[in-house]
């Protein structure tokens, strides 16, 4: 057992040196790091341990699905694709659909268009959301004199706000990375709930900004005299200027946009401006539109307000345009951030804001690095004292330990956090108690008359069994916590997780080989513990 290949002690080395060069840039100061970012190749870039929001301050904001306006849509939607299905069976009614608070309901006289319609509007509910608990996202209703009900349930109503949640963790991630931040922490809370955390960005008013628009963006054509008032409405306009009446039918959506960057319009004196440029089907669209309404208004909509309603001077077919409404410059990069982003499939109410200052962080990370060294110093001093120079190896093998956990953090790119740094101090206490273990077990085999070979021997093989059951049984629990924790309970589990995996390689292996390197060098006749 005390004879190790070179090879495999120069790879255990280099292992050890990979992750000492891959922790240093972190213990840099930021002038250094950016020092030897200009140095290095874009290839060999170095990489820092980001620190989580309780160590180096940000934004804190929980987010809630407004159930009212995710209703408000599907009830929208109901009331079209009703529309949709009368027009297709060219079915007249009186009175119109009228909209209700959880459906639609309208006026079929006739029994024999009703029998055609019926079994067309349940089918709707097929594409409207899955069933939840066995009941269905709508229900159909039949007074039997005409009169029909179409209703969301509640189960429908809940299946949207999932899904609502769900598209706007996405969009709200494109947003937040659209700033220029790194890990931002973006996770579902409960059925309706979004928790965002943003280490590192302290003005969270930019960050409610980006998160409170929903910006849906539409392109409609603007009221002209003689037009139907029900096919018309008015729409308050961005710069507060009043009201503008505008059509209801939407000629472009926002969604066909494939990009948007904010810009200067040099013939307007350097006025800020978004460019925007759509894909294949809205170039086609918006090429259409404009072609056939030269010299009318066209009103570009964001959250149902006009932002700006310039004249369509000639057919524009390039696919591209600009969106100009007396922005300044950091409105039309917010502007073109929401709009490369992607609307939000429901209006979020910010329920809780904080924001943690980097003050705060640093004295987070004070306290943290001060029980770090107390506990290692304390660890350090005991294994000296009980072991001797068996205490030495096992303090060195503890220090590379530390150095795998904090590489480990950097390559993962996983967050550290202030319970990250508590994972990091229980695996010191861990890693050692293997290197106890093991010594122990030396201790016991050198006591019972065993010669030194056997006694190393012994101690590595019959200790390892045990250490790895009692690491495996930690890991699982580790493993738990990452999966249902959250925040920081993953912080700590990401740490713990590294930690434990680690032990066995420094514990043992890293172990072994500094006991094999001493006896070949010492040969000793007893051994010092």
């Amino acid at each position: 057992m005390l004879r190790f290949a070179t090879w495999k002690i120069i790879a255990i080395l280099a292992l050890t040196l990979a992750a000492v060069l891959v922790v240093v840039p972190s213990m840099l100061a930021p002038a250094s790091v950016k020092a030897l970012e200009n140095a290095l190749p874009s290839w060999a870039q170095p990489r820092t341990i980001v620190l989580g929001l309780d160590l180096q301050g940000g934004s804190y904001v929980m987010l809630e699905v407004d159930k009212a306006s995710v209703l408000h849509t599907q009830v929208t939607n109901l009331r079209d694709d009703v529309r949709r299905i009368l027009r297709e069976e060219k079915i007249a009614i009186t009175g119109g659909i009228g909209a209700q608070a959880r459906g639609v309901q309208l006026r079929i006289p006739e029994a024999a268009d009703r029998a055609k319609v019926l079994p067309k509007f349940r089918n709707l509910a097929q594409g409207f959301g899955a069933k939840i608990g066995g009941a269905p996202p709508l229900e159909v209703r039949d007074s039997g004199d005409g009169l029909v009900q179409i209703v969301v349930t509640d189960s429908g109503v809940t299946d949207k706000v999932r899904h609502a949640v769900d598209q706007s963790i996405e969009v709200i991630r494109r947003r937040v990375d659209a700033l220029g931040t790194r890990e931002a922490s973006i996770q579902r809370e409960g059925d309706d709930r979004i928790i965002v955390q943003v280490p590192g960005l302290q003005d969270p008013e930019q960050l409610k900004t980006i998160l409170g628009q929903t910006a849906k963006l539409e392109f409609r054509l603007v009221a002209e005299p003689g037009q139907s008032p029900s096919e018309l409405e008015e729409l308050d306009q961005a710069d507060q200027s009043g009201k503008i009446a505008i059509e209801k039918q939407v000629m472009v959506q926002g969604e066909d946009l494939t990009d948007a960057q904010p810009g200067f319009d040099q013939q307007r004196g350097g006025e800020p401006v978004v460019n925007f440029r759509f894909n294949i089907r809205g170039a086609q669209k918006f090429g259409e539109v404009t072609s056939k309404n030269v010299g009318r208004l066209f009103a570009i909509v964001l959250d149902n307000k006009v932002i700006s309603a310039p004249r369509i001077l000639q057919p524009i077919t390039g696919g591209s345009g600009q969106i100009s409404g007396h922005f300044t410059v950091e409105q039309a990069n917010n502007l073109s951030i929401l709009l490369r982003a992607g609307a939000l499939p429901a209006k979020l109410d910010i329920i809780e804001e904080r924001t943690v200052g980097p003050g705060l962080g640093q004295d987070s990370i004070d306290a943290g690095k001060r029980a770090a060294y107390v506990g290692a110093g304390l660890v350090v001093v005991y294994m000296l004292i009980t072991y001797g120079v068996f205490g030495i190896f096992a303090n060195l093998a503890l220090f590379v330990h530390i150095a795998f956990i904090f590489a480990g953090l950097v390559l993962l790119g996983s967050t550290l956090t202030l319970p990250g740094i508590a994972g990091i101090v229980l695996t010191i206490g861990m890693a050692v108690d293997s290197n106890v273990l093991i010594y122990e077990r030396i201790r016991e085999e050198q006591h019972g008359g065993r010669s030194i070979l056997a006694s190393l021997d012994a101690g590595f093989n019959r200790a390892f069994a045990t250490i790895v059951d009692s690491n495996v049984t930690m890991f699982v629990a580790a493993a738990i916590l990452y999966f249902l924790g959250s925040g920081p309970v993953r912080g700590f589990a990401v740490s713990l997780a590294l930690g434990i995996l680690t032990t066995i390689v420094t514990a043992v292996t890293m172990t072994r080989m500094m006991i094999a390197i001493w006896y070949h060098y010492a040969r000793p006749t007893r051994l010092p513990i």
